[in-house]
């Protein structure tokens, strides 16, 4: 794998330490002059871009902006993570075949994913407004995908909300199936910071078409990319897939192990609803 484009590599033992999302104000000081980390071990891929970039990108996101997005995560999602935006693109390798991580911020994040990572597909879970929060450009990054072959699909759902969340899940992970289906290259799934709507749409694929169960799908994330997923929201769009009785109890009724694993005939009934919905 790849370094980011621009950065140079160390290696370290502690992902945690160096890793982009950084988990405390103590270690964010610690790691103020790193730049990009690679630990071998967790496919963890981080970067601090040079100074003078950090200057650049910080010029064009205030920094109350990322306070801002900070507290309400922390707030709605219970999540101790960060996201830094001046920091850079920042991605981990879940499989061979799947990528999770922050939204690209320009053109030359397409070029590194392209050249250095294979990816073939990418899916953004952005609605508008985030995209416009951020100041990313986002016609010139789909422009810059078309030219380089990469097919850029989008399925919104809203930040820190976990019912839309279970909504979109399905058709998210419809489009993912259908990428890694395809064998073309790597699938690069993302929201904004990488920490909750694309880890979810990843752990739920992997609960679903890759014979796992949810905890094992979501420890096996989680234990490469940091991060704090709503697990409420994958085992409810679950329900709704598995769902072959109108009568059925309903889902908040349900104790809190509910579908967190699945029979066998739900799992096919589940990948058979979820493939139904590619066209969509």
């Amino acid at each position: 794998m790849g370094a980011l484009w621009n950065s140079t590599c160390l290696c370290s033992s502690s992902p945690l330490q160096n890793n982009p999302l950084l988990f405390s104000s103590s270690l964010r000081k610690k790691n103020a002059n790193s730049f990009c980390n690679f630990t071998k071990s967790s496919l963890q891929i981080s970067c601090k871009l040079p100074e003078s970039e950090v200057e650049e990108n910080h010029g064009r996101v205030s920094s109350n902006n990322m306070e801002e997005y900070n507290l309400a995560m922390k707030r709605m999602m219970r999540n101790p993570y960060e996201y830094h935006h001046e920091l850079g693109m920042n991605y981990t390798l879940i499989t061979e075949d799947l990528i999770v991580g922050s939204q690209p911020q320009k053109i030359e994040d397409i070029d590194h994913l392209k050249e250095e990572e294979n990816v073939a597909f990418i899916l953004n879970l952005q609605q508008d407004k985030d995209i416009e929060f951020w100041g990313i450009d986002l016609q010139s990054i789909m422009r810059r995908c078309s030219e380089l072959g990469i097919h850029h699909m989008r399925r919104p759902a809203r930040d820190f909300d976990p019912d839309s969340l279970r909504g979109v899940l399905p058709k998210a992970v419809s489009s993912v199936e259908w990428a890694i289906s395809e064998g073309k290259g790597r699938v690069y799934v993302h929201c904004t910071a990488g920490l909750g709507r694309a880890p979810a749409v990843s752990i739920a694929y992997m609960f679903w078409f890759c014979g796992m169960d949810l905890n094992t799908a979501y420890d096996a994330l989680t234990s490469k990319r940091p991060c704090g997923p709503n697990k409420r929201s994958i085992r409810g769009s679950t329900y709704d897939l598995a769902k072959n009785d109108q009568w059925k109890e309903p889902f908040e009724n349900l104790p809190d192990y509910a579908f967190a694993d699945v029979a066998d005939w739900e799992r096919k009934l589940i990948q058979d609803r979820v493939r139904a919905l590619r066209d969509t």
